[in-house]
């Protein structure tokens, strides 16, 4: 059985898509099978692999009402599966609020083909709402990249509570998967201060791979490819293929 591995942080701007799009990638170079889901009505992963989600007839969305098939949705770029968003998913915790079983949606759904891949990864919202519960009570793991920074080291203690919550009521075994420290710069003092920090508050939960600021990284998405068909020597790919060994590995897997 494939593992749910949702890529969350509530607070915007910290690798969320760049994360599951070039971990999706460095997965499917080491030869698992990989499928990427777009849960963020912002689109930003269906953008990065080259889609405008404003043609699509069919989004994450109608699956999770039950409008529309698998072979409906399902898109394919780069040799990875993918189920695209669009804005309209910007109106499920409005449409879904009344719907029985609400936060396990996505899960039902995802546990029809879980048995058909070895990782399936979620891109998350930069909110706590019912899609972010949703992907929380789906996922086996969750990984939360991280900018060493003083606001997002702030905003966490609101997604840990968060966790604990989904923990209690709706999925006891979701385990954290690590915490990345995305967009670093070794040389700005500030950020090396924080990184100190975090690991003082959240040390055996931290990822031992950084990911570089690297312009790479930033300029992939606008030819609608990861970082490894776009630059594979570049450093944002040699960290991304780090952090695919360390999570193949095991991860960190914490409780």
């Amino acid at each position: 059985m494939g593992k749910i591995i949702c890529i969350m942080n509530q607070k915007g701007g910290v690798g969320k898509t760049t994360t599951t799009l070039n971990l999706g990638a460095g997965l499917r170079q080491q030869g698992r099978r990989v499928l990427l889901v777009d849960l963020d009505p912002q689109a930003s992963l269906t953008s990065a692999v080259g889609v405008q989600h404003r043609t699509l007839t069919y989004t994450l969305y109608d699956l999770l009402k039950g409008e529309a098939e698998w072979d409906d949705v399902m898109i394919e770029r780069n040799g990875i599966p993918m189920l695209p968003s669009s804005v309209s998913l910007s109106g499920a915790d409005a449409e879904l609020s009344l719907t029985a079983g609400r936060e396990a949606l996505l899960k039902s759904l995802l546990a029809t083909v879980q048995d058909d891949y070895d990782f399936i990864l979620i891109d998350c919202p930069p909110n706590l709402g019912l899609l972010t519960v949703n992907a929380l009570t789906a996922s086996d793991e969750i990984l939360i990249p991280m900018q060493a920074e003083y606001l997002p080291l702030d905003a966490m203690s609101y997604l840990f509570e968060t966790i604990e919550i989904v923990r209690e009521r709706l999925n006891a075994a979701l385990r954290i998967a690590g915490i990345v420290i995305t967009k670093y710069d070794a040389r700005q003092r500030l950020q090396r201060e924080v990184v100190d920090v975090i690991r003082n508050h959240f040390g055996d939960q931290l990822f031992q791979t950084f990911i570089r600021s690297n312009v790479a990284l930033a300029e992939a998405p606008s030819f609608g490819q990861d970082i490894f068909t776009y630059k594979p020597n570049s450093t944002g790919a040699r960290d991304y293929a780090e952090l695919c060994q360390e999570l193949m590995s095991g991860g960190l897997a914490k409780v």
